[in-house]
């Protein structure tokens, strides 16, 4: 058996109450170090169907397959969405006023909700963001991606295999139009260089015991080292243990 959060994801969950505790600090400490040196917070909105543990009658965030007859749903209306989100922007406009906001909403049809109850949390979900961004029009801005996915992206080519999520082409061109109209240049230099480095990080030859591949991995690493140094608000702490872990296993 696992300790688990139902307001946490399965990833969270241990064998032990304190290994789970520890996960979830975890991720909290984090959020909170992030927090400090935001800029731009994006928020995806998924649906508007919430879910309640009858037991405690609070909602979940996750449902870890307890049985259904465990748990009470509900559509929430524009308004419950709005009150709620008030709360949170309202708090943020006065902590860190300079923060802003891109409110989307996920293009990941739930289709177990049915067709008719999709577009319902759908169109419930873009009700909300507007009165949203009625009420914060400094702070909260609105990128389209349903709206991309459903007129720009008909064709089936654009989604998976479920027929429910974007494809990898779909994926890559919402991301395209995301970069090219809320990132400015300077940021898409250094992005381009990012992927660049994801790339060189994730390559993974036939054979890792080459001379030829071992003068690739201390060539990234100087890379990273130096982009690192120009852009010391980046993070490359996993690339660089993946690559050190070759170092070390001495190829």
């Amino acid at each position: 058996n696992l300790w688990l959060s139902l307001n946490h994801h399965t990833s969270f969950s241990s064998a032990s109450q304190s290994g789970c505790l520890e996960a979830i600090n975890r991720s909290l400490d984090s959020a909170h170090q992030f927090w400090h040196k935001a800029q731009r917070l994006i928020v995806t909105f998924g649906t508007a169907r919430v879910y309640y543990y009858n037991k405690t009658g609070k909602p979940v965030a996750n449902c870890h397959k307890i049985p259904a007859r465990e748990f009470t749903h509900k559509l929430l209306s524009v308004e419950e969405i709005v009150n709620e989100w008030s709360l949170l922007l309202g708090e943020i406009e006065k902590i860190k006023p300079e923060v802003k906001i891109i409110l989307t909403v996920s293009p990941v049809r739930h289709w177990k909700d049915g067709p008719e109850g999709n577009q319902l949390s759908k169109a419930t979900l873009i009700l909300a963001i507007n009165r949203l961004l009625e009420l914060y029009p400094k702070t909260a801005f609105y990128f389209p991606s349903y709206e991309i996915m459903m007129d720009d992206l008909r064709d089936y080519r654009f989604y998976a295999n479920d027929m429910l999520h974007p494809s990898a082409l779909a994926i890559e061109y919402i991301w395209e139009k995301f970069k090219h109209s809320l990132i400015g240049q300077l940021a898409q230099s250094t992005l381009a260089e990012v992927e660049k480095i994801n790339k060189a990080v994730n390559h993974r030859p036939f054979n890792t015991q080459t001379d030829d591949f071992k003068a690739f991995v201390n060539k990234t690493l100087r890379k990273i080292e130096k982009f690192a140094e120009q852009n010391p608000t980046l993070s490359f702490s996993e690339e660089l243990e993946t690559l050190n872990q070759y170092i070390c296993s001495e190829f």
